[in-house]
């Protein structure tokens, strides 16, 4: 079930279909508002035309005079220097610089001297630039050919002339202040070496260097005789003493110069190896006694004096070689508190030498930076002197960058060609014409199509009634025929009377239906009328009132009389005191001005006399019985009213009525006053039942109904079958 109900739920197809139903109505409203108003943007390009034409008919002669100027970007000068102009926007810069108002004011001043003008004439100057090259043209047009000519002439000699200027006021700016940084930079290198020569007088350059070479090299040699002392020192920590004696004995523990002499006039080298060699040499008898001592234990007692005289041997040995352990393990601590001094020593020595040295790189560095601090600024004070020399050498030769390549020509007269001047003024008012369209287009809320009826108004649209070409002719299509043409029309209104039908149950369904609209002239009268027939036509028997009690003309569309009396009479008669009869089967008194008409089972109740006090009759309560005795003798009755903004009429009736039917007339209802009118009918808590959508044109772009089936339709008759 849900699958399926995903299956009926609407799609992006939908979007697609209104969006494109909203372009074609926006389209179509256009082209309907340019139908109607043709004349608009016709006459907007009649007004463009003539006043081009009259601009070129009493439009003064204008003349045209032209010259042409190279400019360069780069001029070389003697001394190899370059004059160089800014290459950001260059040309863009220097057209503009050829049109600026100091130009054109000095260019007009020479003119009116050089040629005698007692007043300046009005010149447009242009400065053009031709494609990929720095050739400028400079055209000017004016009233006056001699003096235009003169004038684009002054402009080219006036722009060199002022880029004379410009380049030797730049100059004179340039080299002030290039003289004022050469005196502050003469007055730093000053300071300079006076600072550098007060650090010689104390200091001496050479001496530095070598005291800094040497204690370099003093630092390093003790550096390494530390390192040396150091990893000595951290290896007689870790070694036991017979690793000692074993590494004495092999000839690597240290130098005789690390080495002390004792008070007994032997060195700790001598003592180190004397001690070394009785030590291995016990150690030695030692290995041999036990040796002898195990070949005598073969056949020997331990008690024998052979036996006897070997372990005291032994015994005798073995303390000889604790003495030497111990005499080495003295030695091993002597030797380390040796290491630890020297150390100690050598520690406080770098220590020394290393601010000794550290204080000879700092004046060293400060040497330096001083000799390029005065280096620099030497540098930089040649760099300037050379620079305005170079400047003044520019500002001597005054070399220019521009070059008149072509004098201003004689002036020639321009007048612009008649079909272009009207071209011009053909469009201008021809998007004059069109924006007025869009303007009268924004002012109008005339709803013109079905999609903006249904985007404006919330209603069920019960119909769409077509226009006929008729009524184009006659003003009015006439009433529904029983052998009629209007195949589209026909079926207009049968689709309008099965809406009707459809809506509710056949018992729920409404009686007495009401039509009305917001203005007069919407075709009310016409849909009711023809509605009428229509439902007649099914076989039902309809009571058509004409309820229009001020101006109601439904006898003059049926061919018959205004009927008097009528329903101004019969609502009148039961007014008051006066009550309906009681009596079965009497003929109620508006019966007797009910006619029939030619349409079998329609029959029409005239308005009777015209009365202004129609709002009073239907407040009464005569009303009320007329429509309960109307709708028990007839299946349908239909009243055609006053429009709901015209009088009170429709407000005070509506509200006794099943349902009202609300008339919209395409291109000529006003959305705002048919909301307002629905709002009226709403305040009085009427039931409208739809909004039948009347005179549409066929050809509209949302338009779908039998207009275009042609083939389905033939003669047939209305009235009596359906």
């Amino acid at each position: 079930m849900k699958e399926i109900e995903d299956l009926q739920q609407p799609g992006p197809t939908h979007e697609r279909q209104a969006w494109r139903a909203r372009f074609l109505t926006r389209f179509n409203r256009h082209r309907n508002q340019l139908i109607r108003h043709w004349w608009v943007p016709m006459a907007a390009v009649t007004a463009g035309l003539a006043v081009q034409a009259a601009a070129w008919r009493f439009q003064l002669p204008q003349f045209v005079s032209s010259g042409r100027m190279i400019v360069n970007l780069k001029l070389s000068i003697p001394e190899g220097s370059l004059y160089t102009e800014e290459l950001n926007n260059f040309l863009g810069t220097q057209a503009a610089l050829m049109q600026s108002g100091t130009v054109i004011s000095r260019a007009h001043a020479r003119v009116m001297g050089e040629k005698g003008y007692q007043e300046y004439q009005p010149v447009a100057l242009k400065a053009l630039i031709l494609p990929r090259t720095t050739i400028f043209v400079l055209e000017g047009t004016g009233p006056d050919g001699r003096y235009t000519q003169g004038f684009v002439q002054a402009c080219m000699e006036e722009y060199i002339n002022l880029k004379k200027e410009m380049r030797a006021q730049t100059s004179d700016v340039t080299l002030a202040g290039m003289t004022e940084e050469v005196a502050r930079l003469e007055k730093e290198l000053r300071k300079c070496d006076e600072e550098l020569v007060t650090f010689q007088s104390s200091n001496s350059v050479i001496l530095l260097q070598e005291q800094g070479n040497s204690a370099g090299s003093f630092l390093a040699g003790l550096n390494q005789r530390l390192a040396t002392l150091k990893s000595e020192y951290a290896l007689l920590q870790t070694l036991t003493v017979d690793q000692n004696l074993e590494r004495q004995r092999q000839g690597s523990a240290f130098s005789a110069a690390d080495l002390t002499d004792a008070p007994d006039g032997r060195n700790d080298l001598e003592r180190a190896g004397l001690t070394d060699a009785g030590y291995f040499r016990a150690k030695q008898q030692v290995l041999v006694l036990k040796a002898e001592q195990g070949d005598l234990a073969q056949y020997l007692r331990p008690k024998h004096p052979k036996i006897t005289a070997l372990n005291e041997e032994i015994a005798r040995q073995e303390r000889l070689l604790s003495i030497f352990r111990q005499q080495s393990d003295e030695q091993l601590e002597g030797r380390k508190d040796s290491l630890k001094l020297q150390i100690r020593n050598l520690e406080q020595d770098v220590r020394e030498w290393d601010a000794r040295a550290l204080e000879i790189s700092r004046k060293s560095a400060e040497f330096q930076r001083l000799k390029a601090n005065s280096q620099r600024t030497q540098a930089l004070y040649d760099r300037l002197l050379a620079t305005m020399q170079t400047l003044d050498v520019n500002k001597q030769i005054s070399p220019e960058s521009v070059t008149v390549m072509e004098r201003a020509s004689n002036a020639v007269t321009n007048r612009p060609g008649l079909p272009r001047k009207l071209l011009i003024g053909a469009l201008a008012g021809l998007a004059a014409g069109m924006l007025l369209l869009l303007l009268m287009d924004r002012l109008d809320d005339r709803i013109n199509s079905f999609s903006e009826l249904q985007e404006l108004f919330t209603e069920e649209v019960l119909g769409q009634i077509p226009r006929e070409k008729s009524a184009l002719r006659k003003g009015e299509p006439g009433l529904l025929q029983p052998q009629d043409e209007r195949y589209a029309f026909v079926e207009a209104y049968r689709s309008l009377r099965s809406s009707l039908l459809y809506m509710a149950e056949p018992a729920q369904r409404a009686r007495t239906l009401l039509v009305t609209s917001s203005v007069p002239n919407d075709g009310k009268s016409l849909t009711s009328a023809n509605l009428a027939i229509t439902l007649a036509g099914a076989g039902a028997r309809v009571l058509l009132v004409d309820a229009d009690l001020r101006k109601g003309s439904l006898h003059n569309r049926f061919g018959l009389t205004a009927g008097v009396p009528g329903l101004s009479e019969a609502l009148g008669s039961q007014g008051g005191k006066d009550e309906p009869s009681r009596v079965p089967d009497a003929i109620p008194h508006w019966a007797q001005s009910v006619q029939p008409t030619k349409v079998p089972n329609l029959f029409l109740l005239p308005r009777g006399n015209t009365t202004h006090s129609s709002s009073e009759l239907f407040l009464s309560p005569g009303t009320v019985h007329f429509l309960s005795e109307a709708s028990g003798a007839y299946d349908f009755v239909l009243l055609d009213s006053a429009p709901v903004m015209a009088a009170d009429d429709v407000t005070s009736l509506a509200p006794h009525i099943d349902g009202v039917i609300f008339v919209v007339r395409a291109e000529h209802t006003s959305a705002r006053v048919a909301r307002a009118a629905l709002d009226l009918l709403y305040l009085r808590h009427v039931c409208v039942l739809g909004l039948v959508f009347n005179a549409v044109r066929p050809t509209s772009a949302d338009y779908y109904y039998y207009y275009k089936y042609k083939d389905y339709h033939h003669s047939y008759p209305v009235a009596g079958a359906s």
